[in-house]
């Protein structure tokens, strides 16, 4: 789909990987879907899903074990992001380190992304 031959959508971290794949294990899941739909306050949110088996056009990125897929329509905004999971006193989840964003919400939920011109010359730029 959206991408950098030879470079993948989206990376996880150690903890990420972990976490995902336990899920995956735990209920006999084909991956994590990733994805973003309007709301929130800034404009725009992270779907999280865990499915059954792969859409026809989601993008795939396996790391590990640990299997991310990408919906369609969030490609090329996900690309380039880092996906943590991370444990604190109190909270747990998954949190998205991405270069797209450019303002979010105070409370961290929801997120504004950069033009879609801006990220295609950012891309361009880069391959």
């Amino acid at each position: 789909m959206f991408g950098i031959p030879g470079k993948q959508a989206v990376t996880m971290t150690p903890s990420a990987v972990v976490q995902v794949r336990k899920l995956m294990e735990r209920d006999n899941r084909a991956g994590l879907r990733i994805g973003v739909k309007k709301g929130g306050c800034a404009g725009m949110e992270y779907t999280m899903d865990f499915v059954d088996e792969p859409e026809k056009n989601d993008e795939i990125v396996e790391q590990d074990g640990a299997r991310v897929l990408i919906a369609p329509m969030a490609q090329m905004f996900l690309f380039g992001t880092e996906i943590d999971y991370a444990t604190s006193l109190l909270e747990s989840g998954f949190r998205f380190n991405n270069p797209n964003v450019s303002d979010a919400c105070g409370c961290g939920e929801s997120i504004k992304f950069k033009d879609v011109e801006e990220l295609e010359a950012e891309r361009s730029r880069q391959g």
